[in-house]
């Protein structure tokens, strides 16, 4: 008989093994699923581990398909979904080590998911009433060997039964809504797959309203004048000190006073400093929008690597509120191991030396664990991506210890003609935190040339500009993720996946967030016959009932009842209006895929409309004239790939544009013959690469090396070919191939 102890993921049940073990963890495996035969003290431990949830909510076996349904229940989820099928053998592994345990451990992520995710481990593979917990921020040794030192005799019940409720809702919204939405389509004789969920509705309203913002934005003209002043320094420019003036004849006034004015007189002179506090530790929400604003990585991208610099032991857990550290964590100690690194050494030996070493803590706090903090263990090999996400929050980290830095702003009043300009520049006069936290410091720094009141200065220009008001910003993938957590939609760790998914939906689409066409006709047909299914206050509601479960003030049962009863009115109501909901949207959906698939004209019927289809090898281009004309075009076939709503200069072919994961949007011309294309491929080559271009052929010293390809791959070659059959491989580095 033995303790089993079950992790969330492998590389955490081998932490766990090593940090308890008392000499060497002995690994084995069933099926190819790893687990760990330790002695600690006098107990006999087993370390297993789960791949995520093992259990998955299903609708009920001889349920038809229809809505609304509620009868749902938790099922192994390899028996329901093909993505999930290699969590059979995990489930096996834990049922077969089970049998001969006496005694369990949850030690599962703790947070909501990860304590859902040990709950139905307890209920259905322990098949026991509750278990041991270990409780834990860092997957470190010392941290490890107190959490099962400190284990509770009970899993989270508040924390597990809020989680569950979670999972009940996000399936009764998400299942029956969308198949509302599907449904409706189905009554106009189309078929599409619809889908709207709990938070994706909301998310939505808040894009297709800004959008729509944007488009009834209508430009009101300003003008602002400016004077550039000579000094012995430098050059200055000065701006009238109206800012902004909404009345052409008003600006004009001003201007005919100073146009012709040769010199100024410096009317005063105002010197403030003030105190920049350090930053505050990472949450999760300002890790994400920090590496988006230093980076441009996207959220869930961050996330995820995050989440694997957690499971190597070198940060800590990254789905975190708190925006404190605490004592408890030793960050004296941790900054003592991060001098060890050349990198860091001379910053983390500047605190050490500071009399007291304290951090800047935030407001935001979360009882499940501090905020995102590095352990001091230095990581492993990463990528490019992964090294600047670390370094983020090192350098954050070192940064809210540092003291406050000083800046000062010095504004400078100009007199010219009976009119007032305004000079005005800030730098930075004690570094501070700032010598910390390295490039990510993005100040502007402008010092004002040392000028005294009542000097003369010659004025070189004045200049009128003609302005117009402009639209509100689009959202990008780190400020939606602001908004929903400031309307208190989602979690933090499942935002970036929300916004995921409408893209993946083709509600949404851009580097800044613009709602598609497809989404914002779902949104205002939704608006106007069943607005509930994207309020954000009915979804706000929800979020505050699940935070009274893990609170202990609500029960699951009363939450999850009434929340059928108000999806129950809302579906009772969408049915009467199902057709006329399913025209709405399938013409929104024929417009959007006809927007989303036309490249531009046909070259050679010169009156069909080329459009991406896809076939039986892939994505193509065709003419929708077809059969009258077959014109069709190859396209990439590993990226995806859309309209770019451009004709090529040289060609005058319709440009395509080509989207890669983590790369930015590139537009080429979809003709492959175009002289363009070669330019466009040989600037992604390495630099190396690139300089052999248009160099004498070493075999026949009469052709140029040329980049060409095959099936296999582009390769250097020859251009007297097949006369000279001289070929380089092309070796991609690593850097140039991701």
């Amino acid at each position: 008989m033995y303790e089993l102890i079950v992790c969330e993921k492998p590389q955490a049940a081998n932490k766990i093994a090593e940090a308890l073990c008392d000499g060497k963890p002995v690994k084995e495996n069933i099926g190819g699923v790893p687990y760990y035969k330790i002695t600690h003290g006098k107990k006999d431990i087993v370390v297993a581990c789960a791949v995520g949830h093992l259990y998955g909510l299903e609708q009920e076996k001889g349920e038809k398909w229809g809505y609304p349904i509620f009868d749902v229940t938790w099922q192994p989820s390899h028996e329901n979904r093909k993505d999930s099928a290699f969590t059979k053998k995990y489930l096996t592994a834990l049922k077969k080590l089970a049998k001969d345990a006496n005694e369990f451990t949850i030690a599962t992520d703790y947070d909501i998911e990860g304590e859902v995710i040990g709950l139905n481990i307890v209920r259905y593979v322990f098949k026991k009433k509750d278990a041991s917990r270990m409780k834990f921020s860092t997957l470190t040794k010392d941290d490890l060997r107190d959490a099962y030192k400190d284990k509770t005799g009970s899993i989270d019940w508040g924390q597990a039964k809020a989680g569950e409720t979670r999972h009940f809702l996000d399936w009764y919204n998400g299942i029956n809504y969308s198949r509302a939405l599907t449904s409706a389509i189905k009554s106009t004789g189309a078929f599409k797959i619809m889908s709207i969920g709990r938070v994706q509705g909301p998310a939505l309203k808040i894009l297709t309203e800004k959008e729509k913002e944007i488009r009834n934005f209508k430009p009101v003209p300003y003008w602002e004048i400016s004077i550039l002043c000579a000094t012995k320094e430098k050059d200055m420019e000065a701006w009238h000190t109206n800012d902004k003036f909404w009345k052409e004849d008003d600006a004009k006034k001003v201007f005919d006073n100073v146009k012709d004015k040769k010199s100024g007189v410096v009317h005063s002179i105002e010197s403030s400093a003030f105190e920049q506090m350090p930053p505050v530790p990472f949450d999760l929400t300002t890790l994400q929008t920090e590496t988006y604003r230093c980076h441009g990585i996207s959220p869930s991208s961050t996330l995820e690597m995050a989440q694997e610099l957690y499971t190597s032991g070198c940060i800590s857990y990254p789905r975190t509120s708190s925006q404190q550290y605490p004592e408890s964590i030793g960050y004296t100690k941790i900054i003592k191991m991060i001098s060890a690194n050349s990198k860091y050494s001379e910053p983390a030996k500047k605190i050490l030396s500071m009399k007291k070493i304290s951090p800047n803590n935030g407001k935001k706090t979360d009882p499940a664990h501090p905020a995102i903090y590095p352990t001091g263990i230095e990581p492993g090999s990463m990528d490019e991506r992964q090294e600047k996400i670390y370094d983020l929050i090192v350098r954050r980290f070192l940064a809210t210890f540092g003291e406050a830095a000083i800046r000062e702003t010095v504004k400078i009043t100009i007199e010219a003609g009976n009119e007032m300009f305004l000079a005005k520049g800030t730098r930075t006069t004690k570094k501070g935190w700032h010598e910390f936290y390295g490039e990510y410091v993005k100040l502007e720094e402008e010092e004002m040339p040392k000028v005294t009141k009542g000097d003369a200065l010659q004025i070189k220009k004045t200049t009128k500009y003609d302005k117009e008001t402009q639209p509100p910003k689009r959202y990008t993938p780190a400020s939606i993720i602001r908004e929903l957590e400031k309307r208190n939609l989602g979690t933090k760790a499942t935002r970036s996946t929300i916004i995921d998914t409408l893209f993946q939906r083709g509600y949404a689409h851009g580097k800044a967030i613009e709602a598609t066409e497809l989404g914002i006709r779902t949104c205002d047909t939704l608006e106007r016959y069943s607005p509930k299914i994207i309020d954000d206050e009915l979804t706000r509601h929800f979020e505050e009932e699940m935070e009274d479960i893990r609170n202990n003030k609500k029960t699951e049962k009363g939450v999850l009842d009434e929340a059928k009863e108000a999806i129950a009115g809302i579906l009772m109501d969408f049915k009467k209006k199902e057709k006329e909901i399913g025209k709405e949207l399938q013409s929104a959906n024929r417009e959007t895929m006809d927007a989303m698939t036309t490249l531009g004209k046909c070259p050679n019927c010169k009156e069909g409309m080329l459009q991406i289809r896809k076939g039986k090898f892939g994505h193509f281009a065709a003419c929708n004239g077809y059969p009258d004309c077959k014109t069709t075009f190859s396209l990439p076939g590993n990226a995806r790939i859309k309209p770019a709503g451009k004709i090529c200069d040289s060609c005058g072919m319709p440009l395509i544009m080509i989207l890669k994961r983590e790369k930015r949007p590139q537009e080429i011309c979809m003709n492959k013959d175009c002289k363009t294309k070669n330019l466009q491929e040989e600037s992604e080559l390495p630099k190396e690469i690139q300089a052999k271009i248009g160099t004498e052929c070493p075999k026949c010293r009469k052709g140029k090396i040329a980049l060409r390809s095959s099936v296999y791959g582009q390769f250097l070659g020859c251009d007297q070919y097949p006369k000279c059959k001289h070929t380089e491989q092309i070796q991609q580095s690593k850097d140039a191939s991701r």
